[in-house]
Formats: structure tokens, sequence, C-alpha cells
């Protein structure tokens, strides 16, 4: 068996990763339903070495050094998204949005609990493939799978990715359809579309809400200062998070090792936004965040087990269904009736779908097949990213750090 260093996974990663981008190219339906390109690629690894480990011979293994250091610098991102002006700017509606998002991922790891008891399994597998992995999506669920595997969730690692599959992919094939209905069957004909919506300028104002800017000093490149001043102001939040999370780990509260990073990017996001001593540039710092998750997936899915799934197929498919149906047919009427009852709550409705399912990719790629089919819906473009992609997050990660503790 031939092991590979830390540096040389990492570009074995790199490769993969391309990988899973060329394939979903050629295979359009791989993009329809949101696959993300760094778990097609990891997959066929796994894939690979799992015959090899069913014919008794392994060719080599990888060093995951890296793997952390990358999943904690995806997380410090989303921190550093969390921003209370955003949230302000947003208004009533994103509030109301994330408040039934947050009541849905306790309900998901409630519904999981019975579940699993129900099937003869411990109650964390339900919380894992509850809100960890549906509402959170894969990257939360490798990162959480260690403490659930402590916990006594045996093969946490290769339940996660399994139950965040089975919800990108349902996530993305039942949005649509449901918000296609909502509009056909439930909007009144002068609540229809086509008319008398705001600016369409609404589609963008995630990326416009979220300034920040680096001007470089004498002859520096600008690009390269601002990338490098966002590199440093992460790293310096994950130093500092490290502390953070050292002190909650003594005080005896178990919680994944890049909660305190994130921590320490909201305040840091927040004391800019007040004070503008740092001139954070959100941008720069999602891109980074970006290329952190593609490597961490990549790396973590490379490493999956998947002959740890072969006697947990069945409960897990079983209890995936249960949490599908709950989300499909409970939340569309609540988000619908919450947001309004008008097209663009018709249009949210299928965005929580693709989130609460899938990722945020999901609830986007619902909302745009609907918009393209029945006209813009504005409100719905600003409220589901902006919750979607910053701050449920936030907030399930406290959720699964109570459940965690609680079932510990």
């Amino acid at each position: 068996m031939f092991a590979i260093n830390a540096i040389h996974t990492l570009a074995f990663a790199g490769v993969v990763l391309f990988a899973g981008y060329a394939i979903r190219r050629r295979l359009g339906w791989l993009a329809r339903l949101n696959i993300p390109a760094p778990v097609i690629g990891g997959l066929l690894v796994s894939i690979a070495m799992t015959v090899g480990y069913a014919r008794g011979h392994v060719p080599f293994t990888f060093d995951t050094t890296l793997r952390d250091p990358l999943m904690i610098a995806f997380f410090t991102s989303v921190g550093f998204g969390a921003s209370v002006g955003l949230l302000k700017r947003g208004g009533p509606l994103v509030l109301w949005f994330l408040a039934a998002s947050t009541v849905f991922t306790v309900l998901q790891n409630v519904l999981g609990v019975v579940a699993a008891r129900l099937l003869g399994q411990p109650p964390l597998f339900g919380v894992l493939a509850g809100s960890v992995t549906l509402a959170g999506g894969p990257a939360t669920g490798l990162a959480f799978a260690p403490l659930f595997e402590q916990a006594g969730v045996a093969g946490a690692e290769t339940i996660a990715v399994a139950a965040a599959m089975a919800g990108i992919v349902t996530g993305g094939l039942l949005g649509g359809p449901v918000g296609t209905w909502l509009i056909e069957h439930r909007l009144h004909r002068g609540l229809r579309p086509g008319g008398g919506h705001e600016d369409l300028v609404a589609h963008h104002v995630v990326e416009s809400a979220l300034p920040g800017s680096a001007e470089a000093p004498g002859s520096e490149d600008r690009e390269a200062y601002a990338l490098l001043k966002a590199t440093a102001l992460l790293l310096f939040a994950m130093w500092v998070g490290a502390g953070i999370s050292d002190w909650l780990t003594a005080m005896g509260v178990i919680l994944p090792r890049y909660i305190g990073a994130m921590l320490a990017a909201i305040v840091l996001r927040n004391l800019d936004e007040f004070t503008g001593w740092f001139g954070i540039s959100q941008a720069i710092i999602d891109d980074l965040g970006t290329v952190a998750l593609a490597f961490f997936i990549a790396i973590a899915l490379m490493t999956l087990k998947l002959w740890q799934l072969a006697g947990l197929a069945l409960p897990l498919a079983l209890l995936l269904v249960v949490q599908v149906v709950f989300v499909a047919l409970v939340a569309p009427p609540l988000i619908f009736r919450l947001m309004g009852r008008d097209y663009d709550a018709a249009v949210m409705s299928s965005g929580f779908i693709g989130f609460m399912l899938g990722t945020t990719a999901n609830a986007m790629a619902n909302m745009e097949a609907l918009s393209e089919r029945y006209g813009p819906a504005p409100r719905a473009f600003l409220v589901v990213p902006m919750v979607g992609a910053f701050f449920i997050d936030v907030v399930n990660n406290v959720v699964i750090t109570t459940f965690l503790n609680i079932y510990r």
C-alpha cells in the first residue's frame, strides 16, 4: 500500500475536482440536479477504493492533514457573511423567512430522533440525517461527522454524504413542481406575475449589500492586495477561533472545531460595519471560502468508507423518506402564507424546499426555473439566498450543537 502525503493528496484532490467538472459538463442531468463537482469526483474515487477494499487490496492511502483546515476556512467565510446590517436591509421578510427556517431545522431533528428510535437506531442517527445534512448540506454533514462518530453513530461520514446527496437530488426534483402547483392553483388572478414588481436589481442585492474595498498602498497591485488582506483576515479569524473553540471545549460543550472561527468572523464582520477598520471584501472572502470548500469536500469524499453503509442503508432510506415527505408537504403551504400569499411567496416556497433538503444552489435553481416560466420574482431572489447562503448555517450550527449535547 502506497501512502500519499498531504501536499500530494491536495494535488490529487485538484485533479479529482476538475474531473468532476468535466463529468458534470458531459452529463447534463448532474448539472440540472445541482450535484457539486467535488462530490462527483470524490465519490468516483471512493467507489474505486471500495472496489479495491472488497477485493482485499487498497492501492494507496491519503493524508488528510489539510482537510480540517480547509473545512474551518470555509465556515469562517460563512461567518464573515453573517452581517447584522445585511439582515436589517433585508427587512421583515428576511426575519420571517429565517424564523421559519430555524423552526424547520429544529423539527427536522425532532422528527429524525423519533423516526430513528422507531427504527431501532440511536437518536443521533436521526439528527445526522436531519438538519445536519439536509438543511446543512454535505459540508456541514462532513464537519459534524467526527463528533457523531465519537457519540456512537458508526460510519457517520458515510451516512452524512448519503443523506446529503439524497437531499440534494430530492430538493432539486421537488421544488419546481411544488412551486408550479402553488402558482397555478393557489394564486388569485390579481396576484399572478407580470406587473408591479420591484426593480430587477434585487436579483443582485446580496452581492451589493456587503461592500468592502482595499486601497492598495503605493505601487502595490490592487487585486493582489485585496486578496492578501482577505486571506490574512480569514487566517486571523481562524487563529482567534481556535482559542475560542478550545475554551468552549474545556467548558464541556461538544462542537465542531470551526465554530470558534465562525464566531470570530461574525464579530470581525460586524465590527467592520460599525467602524470601517478592516475594509472587508465579502466577495473575495466568499471566493476563498468556495475554493476551500471544493478541496475539503473532494478530500473528504476521496477518503470515504462506503462499505460502512451496508447495514444502515434501509433505516437511512426510510428516515429520509419521512424527512422529504415532511418538508415537501408541510413547508410549502406554511411558507406561502407567511411570505404573503403572492407570486413571490410561491417562488420562495420552491426555494425553501431547495435549501431545506439540499443546498442554496438547489433553491436558486428551483426559483430560476419558475421565474423563467412565469416572470421575475425579485423579493424571492433577495430573501432566499440571503437566508440560505448566510444566516441559516449559523443558526443550524447552534441547533445541531444543542441536539448533540442533549443526546451524546
